[in-house]
């Protein structure tokens, strides 16, 4: 057997990541673990661009085998896992028999004769991960001062890119619903009501940018930030925690990071943002609402 010494790399990779966010939460710095958590999600996405989808989903199965399998017996029957015959649908291969159903799904899937399928995966991942790196590119050069048409162009190219990103997500997730290892159903709307929660938050932000309202673009793109990095490393992260301990119920620990995972994440930057504009004195809301706010109050005087 062949040791998957990649698995390993991102177990390593993972602890050296919680250490950089433990040591940026003391000092109120996180370039550092945003930048590595950036450099992380392409080597992860990346590889399903160069090795191919079976190749790519069989080392993202991997990533989840250890823990799920920790403390079963090799012929345990688990509700929640399954076998995939020949071993290829994870890097482990004979290491670990037993594997989660939706990982066996999700190779299934893409293992069978379905170009359409896997042209939309591969789209997806590509453009979401320039809109992942890119939106952090928008936000270290703000639309003010020297950066302004710069900023205001890349924009665009961005709001392009995350529109055909989001697309080919609902695509994909239009035939969730056939699939009882992911939730059915559950998992369908789940998967929309992140691509919801996602190209939302950029929406608002555009319209915010286009009535002149400086603060509430900022403050809704903070919040799409938050949805990306929640539908990415949020969704991932909690799924590594909560395989393990509820693989007895086939989907569940599945659906609840589906469903849950973007808006965690847009909560997540609120709260961020709200700090750091309280110890920068700046707004913590929309000018806009501000002011009609004090309209409204005003009225009803």
């Amino acid at each position: 057997m062949t040791f998957p010494i990649g698995v390993i790399a991102v177990y390593v990779a993972l602890a050296m990541w919680l250490l950089l966010l433990v040591l940026g939460i003391r000092k109120r710095r996180y370039g550092w673990a945003i930048g590595f958590g950036i450099a992380l999600m392409l080597v992860l996405n990346v590889r399903y661009l160069v090795e191919g989808a079976p190749a790519g989903i069989a080392f993202f199965i991997g990533i989840y085998d250890v823990l799920n399998n920790l403390g079963l017996a090799p012929d345990a029957q688990v509700a929640g896992m399954t076998s995939c015959g020949d071993g290829r649908c994870s890097v482990w291969a004979e290491r670990f028999t037993m594997h989660t159903s939706w990982g066996v799904a999700f190779y299934d899937r893409f293992v069978a004769d379905a170009p359409l399928r896997t042209m939309l995966l591969y789209a997806h991942l590509f453009f979401n991960s320039l809109v992942f790196v890119l939106m952090h590119v928008q936000m270290l050069r703000t639309g003010l001062g020297p950066y302004r048409q710069a900023h205001k162009v890349l924009g665009r190219v961005n709001f392009v890119f995350l529109t055909l990103g989001v697309g080919c997500a609902v695509w994909l997730a239009s035939e969730h619903g056939a699939v009882p290892q992911y939730g059915g159903r559950l998992a369908e709307f789940g998967f929309y009501s992140m691509a919801a929660f996602v190209y939302g938050t950029a929406i608002m932000g555009v319209l915010a940018i286009r009535a002149g309202d400086r603060v509430g673009h900022r403050i809704w793109m903070w919040r799409f930030a938050g949805t990306m990095w929640g539908s990415f490393w949020l969704f991932r992260v909690t799924l590594f925690v909560l395989d393990p301990l509820l693989r007895e119920h086939e989907a569940v620990a599945l659906l609840v990071c589906i469903w849950f995972s973007a808006p965690l994440g847009m909560l997540i930057a609120e709260v961020i943002r709200r700090r750091i504009d309280a110890a920068a004195r700046l707004p913590t809301m929309s000018t806009k609402g501000a002011s009609a706010g004090r309209g409204i109050a005003g009225a009803g005087r």
